[in-house]
């Protein structure tokens, strides 16, 4: 397999970049760190990668709302290039605060094309505290190109804003319908679920992450990239020591996808 080189977004307040490379490389990807200053000055170096990735942690403070400082700062410096690495069949994933860039960035989920514009937000979770906690996602029928239905996915989630607002209930299930959901918090008996603590912020339908039209945007805001190595997954001294955490099937999927494979 071809390796696919992956921008790894490093901006102010980012924190979780170095568990992003290493989840990419070992997906077998070619990762690489670049700074958002130098992105937003020379955003043609988007030309050089297949892949492009938003960490997650607290870009910029997350001063007036997650993820709204980096969101701008791209949509006025970088926009334009962003569309095009996405004609060109790039990838994009957003995790956690990545996410949020991305929605406030207008990239998910992005239901007209056209022009960048934010559709939907992310928002204070229903139980008005940061979560930290192990979630069960599962992957529904959707538009992502690299992603499957009826994956199960075991990973921790630890955010403030995640619960998805959208503008009324006519579009949170055009959503689900057309299939731009991609993730959902799942109970015990593995159904979509709003009820707390499976969902950790009541996100309607259940909705965990999206994807857009073209079905090569990703965002979510549990954290495959805290569970991609065996030793993450919380059971794994009573189960026993797996090849890899949950959390790796997204990496490895995305870096098949953008290798041809998919």
């Amino acid at each position: 397999m071809s390796r696919p080189r992956a921008l790894i977004l490093r901006a102010p307040g980012i924190n979780c970049e170095r568990e992003t490379f290493d989840a990419f490389e070992r997906a077998g990807a070619q990762s690489e760190y670049l700074h958002v200053k130098r992105l937003v000055s020379r955003p043609a170096e988007l030309e050089r990668f297949a892949i492009l990735a938003v960490p997650g942690g607290f870009a910029y403070g997350d001063d007036i709302a997650a993820g709204r400082v980096l969101a701008h700062e791209l949509r006025q410096h970088a926009g334009d290039q962003i569309l095009g690495f996405l004609e060109r069949g790039g990838l994009v994933l957003g995790i956690c605060n990545g996410f949020q860039v991305l929605v406030r960035l207008g990239l998910l989920p992005r239901t007209g094309g056209g022009p960048l514009r934010q559709e939907v937000t992310l928002t204070h979770n229903l139980s008005n505290h940061y979560e930290c906690r192990w979630v069960t996602l599962k992957t529904v029928a959707s538009r992502c190109t690299y992603l499957p239905p009826g994956l199960v996915l075991r990973v921790p989630a630890a955010h403030g804003e995640g619960y998805l607002a959208c503008p009324d209930e006519r579009f949170a299930r055009l959503l689900t319908d057309e299939g731009y959901q991609t993730f959902v918090y799942v109970d015990e008996r593995g159904a979509a679920t709003t009820r707390y603590p499976h969902n950790p912020n009541g996100s309607p339908h259940g909705i965990a992450g999206l994807t857009d039209a073209s079905g090569r945007v990703l965002g979510l805001m549990p954290h495959p990239d805290r569970a991609y190595l065996g030793h993450h997954m919380p059971e794994w001294r009573r189960d026993g020591l797996a090849p890899e955490g949950d959390g790796m099937l997204v990496f490895r999927e995305m870096v098949r996808a953008a290798a041809g494979e998919a």
